[in-house]
């Protein structure tokens, strides 16, 4: 593999933990640099991996011992890290979305596409078992032909838990910007891009209160859509009803179900990179669990990354830059329809990735060659 793909995380916040943790020993990559504009956060950080300077973010996007910027800082910063790492010839790979607006995921594109560097994004849990083996099945005509799907994600708020939770109801917020992304990556891998959109959003409630933490009680502001409904008309004719909120308490529906001509799936929460794939076939009188047939098993944040560093010539790296502007338009574009009250066709378009085969958790995680 020759010598180790050096990493710089910028953002050190909740997620950047299980980023880490999948990071930290793989043979394949070296984090060298850390940074967040909490400097103590980030020399903390450091003081736990061995090896890793402490850096201002400055610092790190322009330091020569980073290959690749993992940029884990809130949506509304994306595109400034992503800009200010492919301005210093870097590579840049980030939570998602790519940016908090298109304009600006368009500008980190061309940057990119002009630098002649990588640009790679969250999600990275469609490469999982769950994602995979569910694309495998439709792809194997286990349903017959696609008809129609659903996508759901109910849940009462990141509040309850988060103990920062104010960027969630803020520009580049909201349950379809955060969560969205899982769905929507989720629904290209198995239906192919979207070409067009219909939504429908409201925000019943202008204010939260923090659950957990030291800012318990405090109560923030709303300031976007808390429900977003819509439909998603695929290139290849099928329709997706699509629903993510953060006003539900609960639901039954299953995250996301895709209906054939002879049979029905339901797919597990794309949020998680396993979970059982079922079945239940035209005449069939029962749900049936599918094994699991491709996919990275037992995935965990920071796969993505992996992925798009070892990725070469034979292949594009699967949680790509394309693929994210494709579904960050595709939400912008529901959002607007939703205020404009019109039907919205997309500008952009993304073929889904190259499938994973069916890879052990010994390979992937690097106590194996690739």
């Amino acid at each position: 593999m020759g010598d180790a793909h050096r990493i710089g995380v910028v953002g050190l916040g909740v997620i950047s933990r299980v980023y880490l943790d999948t990071l930290r020993d793989h043979p394949t990559v070296r984090i060298t640099a850390v940074a967040d504009l909490d400097t103590s956060r980030s020399a903390a950080v450091a003081a736990e991996l061995p090896g890793v300077q402490a850096l201002t973010v400055e610092e790190l996007l322009s330091s020569p011992d980073v290959d690749t910027v993992l940029n884990l800082t809130v949506p509304a910063a994306h595109a400034e890290i992503a800009l200010g790492a492919i301005g210093h010839g870097k590579n840049v790979y980030g939570e998602k979305p790519l940016a908090a607006t298109i304009p600006d995921a368009h500008a980190v594109m061309e940057a990119a596409a002009r630098a002649g560097v990588g640009v790679g994004c969250a999600p990275d849990t469609v490469l999982g078992t769950g994602i995979q083996t569910a694309r495998a099945a439709v792809a194997a005509g286990s349903i017959g032909r696609p008809l129609f799907a659903s996508a759901v994600m109910v849940t009462p708020g990141h509040e309850r838990w988060h103990p920062h939770p104010d960027f969630y109801y803020t520009a580049g917020g909201g349950p379809l910007l955060d969560m969205g992304p899982y769905y929507l990556a989720s629904l290209v891998h198995l239906l192919g891009p979207v070409r067009a959109v219909t939504g429908a959003a409201g925000r019943l409630r202008t204010e939260r209160v923090i659950g957990s933490g030291p800012r318990a009680g405090e109560r923030i502001p709303v300031e976007v859509d808390s429900h977003v409904s819509g439909v998603l008309e695929h290139v290849g004719g099928v329709l997706t009803t699509i629903t993510t909120s953060f006003d539900g308490v609960a639901t039954t529906a299953a995250p996301i179900e895709v209906h054939g001509e002879t049979g029905t799936l339901a797919v597990p929460d794309p949020n998680g990179f396993d979970g059982a794939v079922r079945r239940f076939e035209l005449g069939d009188t029962q749900w049936r669990t599918l094994p699991a047939s491709a996919g990275y098993v037992g995935g965990a944040r920071g796969l993505g990354l992996l992925d798009f560093v070892v990725a070469d010539a034979q292949r594009a790296p699967r949680a790509n830059g394309e693929l994210a502007l494709h579904v960050l338009e595709t939400m912008s574009a529901l959002l607007r329809s939703s205020s404009e009250g019109r039907r919205i066709e997309l500008t952009t378009s993304a073929e889904p990735p190259v499938p994973v085969p069916l890879t052990a958790a010994e390979e992937w995680r690097g106590r194996t060659a690739w």
